[in-house]
């Protein structure tokens, strides 16, 4: 799988990486600057200096920074099995293992240099620009991801979800109505973990004169904000017995 290939088939692009064309372009220079940041192409992995010309020998499958953002994010997308992703790029399973950790740092600075990485810590989420602002709008949510089934007993109990009937770990985000931009992202817990639960320890400070919109997973959470908006479930229909 190669980006030259792939970047003329616009529906299977978005399906495999979660990004269009042009917003793979637009994150691709700020990842090419992180990764040459934080790996120097004058020193070794292990900071020395290099005794042969930088880009001298064998070049490999992912010399290319297009390719190197095309294999994290199709790992990031849909997360398959180290070794399948080794079949689609060529690479061995441990070559896999080793460019997911050398890339995902470089990853996260390029999204920081942009701006698109969500607030971590609570009490500066009400200093965001992305959320301040005039009459700002929010949305809290729960979400689940699954994950792989803990061995110890007690491990498994925990992250064991009775919602999404599988393991899982859980984090609330809150988001800008508006923009459709992840704001804030909570620590994350065990996939039993209530919503409710998780937004009250993360104590989150929110922007002055938000509207803060709500479900029934954040019943009773009432945080220092204008106003909350909970959407109320349909009554189901009552049941008439003929006869």
């Amino acid at each position: 799988m190669t980006y030259t290939e792939l970047q003329g088939d616009r529906r299977k692009f978005l399906a495999l990486t979660g990004l269009t064309v042009p917003e793979f372009q637009q994150l691709l220079a700020p990842f090419d600057r992180s990764y040459e940041r934080l790996f120097l192409t004058d020193r070794t992995l292990t900071g020395r200096p290099r005794q042969r010309f930088p880009g001298g020998g064998r070049r490999g499958v992912l010399y290319d920074p297009e390719q190197k953002l095309l294999f994290l994010l199709v790992y990031l997308k849909a997360y398959p099995l180290q070794t399948l992703l080794g079949e689609l790029f060529g690479l061995s399973q441990s070559g896999v293992n080793y460019w997911i950790h050398r890339l995902l740092p470089t990853l996260r600075e390029a999204l920081d240099e942009l701006g698109a990485l969500p607030e971590r810590i609570p009490g500066h989420f009400a200093g965001d620009p992305a959320a301040a602002g005039e009459d700002p709008r929010l949305i809290i949510d729960g979400t689940e991801r699954r994950r792989q089934r803990p061995k110890n007993p007690e491990k498994q109990t925990a992250h064991y979800s009775c919602k999404k009937k599988t393991h899982s770990d859980t984090n609330v985000v809150v988001t800008d109505a508006r923009g459709r931009r992840v704001g804030f992202l909570s620590g994350t817990y065990p996939g039993k973990t209530h919503d409710k639960r998780v937004a009250d320890e993360a104590g989150i400070a929110y922007p002055p004169g938000a509207v803060l919109y709500k479900d029934t997973g954040f019943q009773g959470y009432e945080p220092a904000v204008k106003e909350t908006c909970q959407a109320k479930k349909k009554a189901a229909p009552r049941r008439v017995d003929g006869g």
